[in-house]
């Protein structure tokens, strides 16, 4: 599902850093090897057919590289 963060991210919470990523060798591979965290926040998103709806967010962080597949894990 593609979607759109409006406005700006909300308590945003490390959930993993590091060896305790699940895929840091497919983000190595994919992005470059860096400082790797896993991070949570709340948002407003902005879905496909214009509904706006409040959001868990989920999103890889890495060191110099920026966000990467953010990824709606429920809506609020």
């Amino acid at each position: 599902m593609h979607f759109k963060v409006i406005g700006k991210l909300l308590r945003i919470e490390t959930i993993a850093a590091g060896h305790g990523i699940k895929n840091l060798n497919r983000l190595n591979k994919l992005y470059g090897e860096t400082n790797w965290r896993k991070l949570k926040g709340i948002c407003q998103v902005k879905l496909e057919d214009d509904t706006i709806l409040e959001a868990e967010v989920h999103w890889y962080e890495g060191h110099g590289i920026g966000k990467k597949e953010m990824k709606i894990k429920r809506y609020l």
